[in-house]
């Protein structure tokens, strides 16, 4: 097992305010802070390399980030075990995994293990949850001013947050459970802000790269149940029926998000093989399922189990089977 922690940090002095020294000028607020932090994460030529921490494993990898002549070009890629990256040239992001053909998707945002909060609506975060000054220390080699992002609710995790007092570009980011224990770590190791870095980055536009997946519409489903308790914030994404690869058992499911986490439920007909209760939590996420009127609910996302179990148990039922999926929605 690799600790979590890094070097002799402890939770005392994660959640302690840190000392900064009298002859230092008034800082902005931490709201402020986050905000000049999404900016610089949007708009700045930089190529980032850090380590991504969990309970066992370290994970390192190398974004680039440019915007040129008004299009956003990143470049993201995984620096050990099989080759893997992701590229974004605008609205276009591709995917590179083993074992899977190469994929475009039409989308502004890639969907890759990312420092957290950047390119956040930290507007919209700021009504659930509450940004609190640490003070400064130093990450990567140089100052950072400390930020907290925490539930006002205290049903979600929260993040620890080091800025780059000068570029604004995150340097550290613990994400912490309700006990203010670290479930896993985004550290940088090196960092540069050029417009060279740009430069490179734009050699993508005349890269060959996969042609977009055209996908067909997903349809919102009416489905037979309602979820009557989510932590403040959370507002659907998506929901429909499909039926699961392996058993072609039909099932109808949501996707809730806050801005920050995301969440989703799962509903299926019980059977003779169908598990009473169930909660496993590895890492950031949680499965929590049971049975309830007949029907398996099962609750999965980055949140922690309480929250999860008290979703789950939330739902209510309209007298009607799941219905097996015809042109609503598509296999996962």
């Amino acid at each position: 097992m690799i600790k979590i922690l890094v070097g002799a940090v402890t939770l005392v002095s994660l959640l302690m305010p840190i000392q900064a020294s009298a002859e230092e000028e008034p800082k902005a607020s931490a709201e402020a802070l986050l905000h000049q932090m999404d900016e610089a994460s949007r708009d700045l030529s930089y190529e980032l390399s850090y380590i991504l921490i969990k309970k066992n494993s370290i994970e390192p990898l190398r974004y680039r980030h440019a915007v040129e002549d008004g299009k956003t070009y990143a470049h993201l890629i995984y620096l050990s075990g099989p080759p893997r990256e992701v590229i974004q040239r605008g609205r276009e992001v591709s995917y590179f995994e083993p074992g899977l053909d190469p994929f475009t998707i039409d989308s502004n945002k890639m969907v890759a293990p990312l420092p957290p909060v950047m390119k956040t609506n930290i507007h919209e975060l700021s009504d659930f949850y509450d940004f609190i000054s640490m003070g400064r220390a130093r990450e990567a080699g140089v100052a950072c001013d400390v930020i907290r992002v925490a539930p006002k609710d205290g049903t979600r995790y929260s993040y620890l947050l080091w800025v780059d007092t000068r570029s604004h570009l995150v340097m550290r980011a613990d994400l912490l459970d309700r006990d203010g224990e670290p479930l896993e770590q985004y550290r940088a190791v090196s960092y540069v802000v050029n417009p060279k870095v740009g430069e490179v980055l734009k050699n993508l536009s005349t890269v060959d790269l996969p042609a977009v997946v055209q996908l067909p519409p997903q349809p919102q489903a009416d489905l037979g149940w309602s979820v009557n308790w989510l932590p403040q914030g959370f507002e659907s994404v998506s929901r429909n029926r499909h039926r699961l690869v392996l058993t072609e058992r039909p099932v109808e499911s949501k996707m809730y998000s806050d801005g920050l986490f995301s969440l989703s439920i799962y509903v299926s007909d019980a059977d003779n093989y169908t598990v009473r209760e169930q909660l496993v939590r590895q890492g950031r996420r949680t499965l929590h399922s049971h049975v309830l009127g007949g029907k398996e609910v099962t609750v999965v996302g980055d949140i922690p189990p309480a929250t999860a179990r008290r979703i789950a148990e939330s739902i209510a039922f309209v007298d009607s089977p799941i219905v097996s999926p015809t042109t609503e929605g598509t296999k996962p």
